[in-house]
């Protein structure tokens, strides 16, 4: 029966493509000519549902697309649907019970969510981070190296770009400060990102380098890497952290935070499931028989 069902249903599909294929080129005007749009069988498409999927301030072609693509999903669903209720039996059409597993199933969930809101305390104090980020070290080893920096993409011929990199690599935050000011004449992109802890592959991205390029440069605190447009990707490593150590506290307390929310979720979501079953013990609504306990 499978096989016959999808014979059927590519036949199907196919008379309905050929029909679609012929109106490719027709204007959205001539799409919306009528209040009806297109049929199978008995069922019709509407100008009106249309020309509500189709979005204002589109132009003539976005709108023609938009509007042949909703009409193919809409005769492709129809087909199937209408296959589907030809080629099954009445046993296999028969939802009723799947339905009202998945109606159970989104009724308990809902609840719990109720209850989990009601109850759940989102406070979570740095205390709280710090006992956890402690007792749970092995939780925090880096995948991948994070650093701190500073990087810019700059012509590689800007005269400028040999104080730039002088400034934007010192200690001195008037001198970083002026790097930024000299990068905004002169530099496609400046970011300073050298106070918060940064994934390489993160900031690879950011800086626009190959990753594996990124880290095989790294000789030192400057990686320059050239591109084909004749521009001079530089980075400033101020501070890096290889794959494998254990990441620094403030680069994972976020992370640690939502950890213990989702550790006070769980437990709220057992008790809840325990009292119940204890409250419905105690008052004979719930019984075993030739339970031993």
């Amino acid at each position: 029966m499978k096989t016959k069902l999808h014979i059927c249903l590519l036949i199907a599909l196919a008379a309905v493509s050929c029909k679609t294929a012929g109106r490719l080129h027709e204007s959205t005007t001539e799409l919306f000519r009528g209040e009806i749009i297109a049929k199978v069988g008995d069922h019709r498409l509407h100008r009106a549902e249309l020309e509500r999927y189709i979005p204002s301030g589109v132009s003539p072609e976005d709108s023609a697309a938009l509007a042949r693509q909703y009409i193919q999903s809409w005769a492709e669903d129809l087909l199937l649907m209408e296959m589907a209720e030809t080629q099954l039996s009445k046993k296999e059409k028969d939802v009723s019970a799947e339905l009202e597993e998945y109606r159970k199933t989104l009724i308990k969930y809902r609840y719990e969510q109720l209850y989990i809101q009601q109850r759940l305390d989102t406070l979570v104090t740095e205390e709280e981070v710090v006992n956890y980020y402690q007792e749970n070290q092995d939780r925090f080893r880096l995948d991948r190296p994070i650093v701190k920096a500073r990087y810019m993409i700059i012509p590689s011929d800007a005269r400028s770009l040999k104080i730039i990199k002088s400034k934007m690599s010192s200690d001195d935050e008037l001198e970083v400060v002026e790097a930024d000011s000299l990068a905004a004449s002169v530099a496609l992109k400046y970011v300073d990102a050298s106070e918060t802890w940064t994934d390489a592959l993160v900031l690879a991205r950011e800086a626009v380098v190959d990753y594996r390029a990124f880290l095989g440069a790294i000789k030192g605190p400057f990686v320059e890497i050239g591109d084909e447009t004749g521009n001079l990707h530089v980075i400033y490593i101020a501070d890096m952290l290889p794959e494998g150590k254990t990441a620094p506290i403030e680069y994972c307390s976020d992370r640690i935070r939502d950890l213990i929310l989702s550790s006070r979720k769980h437990a709220l979501e057992e008790g809840l499931v325990q009292d119940l079953l204890d409250n419905a013990r105690k008052n004979n609504q719930f019984v075993i028989y030739d339970d031993e306990k």
